[in-house]
Parts: C-alpha cells; sequence; structure tokens
C-alpha cells in the first residue's frame, strides 16, 4: 500500500469518527427540532383551518341576520344581531351591534338607535375611525329627532378641516342648526361644504341648494 492511499484511508476513518461523534451529541437534538417544526406547521394549518371555519359561520350569520332586516322582520333581525355579538368571529360582533343600531331606527327607536351609536363611541375597544361613525350615525339620527346641542356633542369636532367624515358632519350640523332658526350658523357650514372641491358630488349639490334656500329666505325677510 502506498503512502498516499493509507494517508486517504486515515482520514476517511477519523472523518467517520468525527461524523459519529457529532451525530452522537446532536443527532438527538436534530432529530427533537424536527419533530417540533413538524408539529408547530401542523398546529398552525390547524389554527388556520379553525379561524377560517369561525369567520366563515359568522360572516353566514351576519348575512343571514341582513336578509331578516331587509325583509322588515326587525325583531328577528335584532335577536340575530344580538347572538353574534356574542359568539361572533372577527369583527362580525361589531359589525352587528352598527347594524343592529341602524335596525333599531328602522323600527322608529330612535332613543335607543343613539344610545346604541354613543355606546359604540365610546368603547375604548374600537379604533376611532369606528367611534367617529358611531358618533355621525348618531348625530344624523339626532337632526330629526333631537336638538342642534344634541348633534353637535356627537358631530361637532368631525367638522374640522381634514377629517374624513367633515362633509356629512358639516352637513348634519347644518341641517340641525337650519331646524332651530341659526341661519348663519347653518349658511356657514353649508357655504363650507359647497367651496369644499374633495366633497362628494352628491353632498356637495345639496350643500349649494341649501345656501341658495338660506339666502333666499333671508332675502325674503
Amino acid at each position: 500500500m502506498s503512502d498516499d492511499s493509507f494517508i486517504r484511508e486515515v482520514n476517511e476513518e477519523l472523518r467517520q469518527d468525527q461524523l459519529k461523534s457529532i451525530w452522537r451529541r446532536f443527532g438527538p437534538i436534530a432529530i427533537g427540532a424536527a419533530v417540533l417544526l413538524v408539529l408547530a406547521t401542523a398546529a398552525y394549518v390547524g389554527y388556520e383551518r379553525w379561524t377560517a371555519s369561525r369567520a366563515n359561520a359568522s360572516g353566514d350569520a351576519f348575512s343571514q341576520a341582513l336578509d331578516l332586516a331587509r325583509q322588515g322582520e326587525n325583531d328577528e333581525a335584532l335577536s340575530a344581531f344580538a347572538e353574534l355579538e356574542e359568539t361572533g368571529y372577527g369583527s362580525y360582533p361589531l359589525l352587528a351591534r352598527m347594524r343592529a343600531a341602524t335596525v333599531l331606527v328602522a323600527k322608529g327607536d330612535a332613543d335607543g338607535a343613539v344610545a346604541a351609536f354613543d355606546a359604540i363611541a365610546a368603547d375604548r375597544s374600537i379604533t376611532d375611525v369606528i367611534a367617529d361613525v358611531a358618533r355621525l350615525r348618531a348625530g344624523l339620527i339626532l337632526v330629526d329627532h333631537g336638538s342642534y346641542a344634541d348633534v353637535a356633542a356627537r358631530v361637532e369636532t368631525l367638522t374640522a378641516d381634514g377629517n374624513a367624515l367633515r362633509h356629512s358632519a358639516r352637513e348634519a350640523l347644518g341641517l340641525a342648526a337650519w331646524k332651530e332658526g341659526k341661519r348663519e350658523d347653518a349658511l356657514r357650514l353649508f357655504e363650507q361644504i359647497a367651496g369644499d372641491a374633495a366633497a362628494p358630488r352628491n353632498t356637495r349639490q345639496r350643500a349649494e341648494l341649501m345656501t341658495e334656500l338660506i339666502a333666499g329666505s333671508s332675502a325674503a325677510e
């Protein structure tokens, strides 16, 4: 046997001994890590399927409750929304609260609807955007069922420049002001809407009509 062959065999034996030593030291750890990876993957996939199943069930329940509301079966719809508030998943409990308040309006319970929207707006667990929408909804109801002060208490902060809801908030407050004879306040609010290029076209057109109406009534006097 040549020296080169002998050296290669010795090196091969040494490598095998090193591999065996490494496996004895780290083999169980590698196996354990592989098992944990498989279990973690299975748990993640199972959780995803479970959450998807809950979301789908809540979505179906919400759609069924909406159908009841559209059909005018208000009591049944309110019951369905109440159950969804308790057992729903994800954003559906909050959607159920919002929609239930709207059903109360359709049922003729304006006070109950305003109280429901006020409760949502005061809920610190929801986002500021949803709270602002709830304030606006309460204010819109109070245009017909409350005073200017009632409406202002909900929407006045939303009328600030830059607020995404400012157009609707100004319209609600303007209508409430017009109802109570606060013509200057109403005119100012409707002029703000009419002069805001970012306002939706329909909202701007209504504001222009109201501006003309208020100006015409002032001239007539």
